[in-house]
């Protein structure tokens, strides 16, 4: 591919070359629980896989909260990836886009992070820092009660979907993304290298040796014991 070259011609004020936007890309979830860790393994497969334009910033949001407020106020454009409980079959993507964001991910929260997050959307609407435009790529999960997953293969193989519609929005917004030309080292990933995806998966106990659904000493007694 050739890069295309400007026209001297041309107003030097072209938004392409002097304004270039502020791109924020956010994956939210905690990796720990199964199909909850969608958006975070989304920002991982993008980060090892694509570079972009210096303008773009890619976020592993976990479950922050009201910490990821900064990002939001200073974005131009908002993507988020995001495990959501639409009551669609399992794997099923469905976008959601502007000011539908904040009240969609107030309507049915599946963990506390959503809490969080649409009381990050709804600070920045306040502050009026909020992005001109926002995009919502959200999967509906499978299993999210399982302590140590990793995403269930019906979501592994809709987070490729998700990425080519991230792709396409970017690409759209000027994020200039391009297959990378090197791999990343350990201390560049925006995960830890303890939690990527291969070596999470690989290095998982078995069912004997680890609790899946939490700490046993802070489950709630069971009806007879």
């Amino acid at each position: 591919m050739h890069p295309i070259r400007p026209n001297p011609s041309e107003n030097a004020c072209h938004p392409c070359r002097d304004s270039a936007e502020t791109l924020c890309v956010l994956g939210i979830g905690n990796v720990l629980w199964a199909d909850e860790g969608f958006g975070v393994r989304c920002i991982e497969a993008l980060q090892q896989r694509w570079e972009f334009a210096p303008q773009v910033q890619l976020i592993d949001g976990g479950t922050q909260g009201l910490y990821l407020v900064q990002h939001v106020q200073q974005a131009d454009r908002l993507l988020i990836f995001d495990a959501i409980d639409y009551g669609l079959a399992p794997g099923e993507l469905k976008l959601i886009e502007n000011e539908d964001v904040p009240r969609f991910m107030g309507a049915k929260k599946m963990s506390l992070h959503q809490t969080g997050f649409q009381e990050v959307l709804m600070l920045a609407l306040l502050t009026e820092q909020y992005p001109k435009e926002v995009l919502l790529i959200g999967c509906q999960p499978e299993e999210i009660e399982d302590y140590g997953g990793s995403l269930r293969p019906v979501v592994k193989q809709a987070l490729e979907d998700a990425l080519a519609l991230g792709l396409a929005a970017l690409r759209r917004w000027g994020a200039q993304p391009r297959p990378r030309s090197r791999p990343l080292s350990e201390v560049e990933t925006v995960t830890f290298a303890e939690l990527a995806l291969g070596r999470y998966e690989s290095q998982r106990p078995s069912e004997d040796l680890a609790c899946r659904s939490g700490d046993e000493r802070f489950m709630p007694a069971r009806e007879g014991l």
